[in-house]
């Protein structure tokens, strides 16, 4: 491996840190509690590291960021669920632009939303009440408003971050 090649490797493991850090922030001390968990903005950061970094090192600043801000908050019963959220998550987003604020990535804030309310209310109303049961789905569908609630508040600081980014040129730094 070349020495150009290995300091690229050296800026996205950091990079990778540095995201899985912010996620873990922005997700554990950064949220208001709700009757199952709480809502947070954390999965913004998400949406910016899966549009800067490789999707192996997007998927993991996630999953590490938000399972540890589960396991750390007093939630560690959601670590099985955000671990897989969290990582088809990183997938809906692409950065192979030099840009961070592209079509295709503020599209993917769509099925972002549609993995995170499904996601959670299925991991709640199966795995958490004992097995499949109607009322028990019905019933953690009603978290629904803090989920938007939270991935409205996360699109908000991608699109805001992912601005500023693209506007001061930083992805092509990085």
């Amino acid at each position: 491996m070349t020495r150009t090649a290995q300091n690229a490797k050296i800026k996205t493991l950091v990079l990778t840190g540095l995201f899985s850090a912010l996620i873990f922030v922005f997700t554990a001390y950064i949220h208001v509690p709700t009757g199952a968990g709480y809502t947070h903005a954390g999965d913004g950061l998400i949406y910016l590291a899966a549009s800067i970094l490789p999707a192996p090192y997007a998927v993991a600043s996630g999953v590490i960021g938000g399972a540890l801000a589960d396991g750390l908050s007093g939630y560690p019963v959601w670590i099985p669920a955000t671990i897989l959220i969290k990582a088809v998550t990183a997938l809906f987003f692409s950065s192979k632009s030099d840009k961070v604020l592209t079509l295709r990535n503020i599209l993917a804030i769509i099925p972002s939303l549609v993995v995170c309310v499904v996601g959670y209310s299925l991991y709640e109303g199966i795995f958490l009440s004992g097995g499949v049961n109607k009322a028990a789905i019905v019933a953690a569908f009603s978290q629904t408003p803090c989920y938007l609630i939270q991935v409205g508040a996360s699109t908000v600081l991608f699109l805001v971050t992912a601005a500023a980014f693209d506007k001061s040129g930083l992805k092509k730094r990085i």
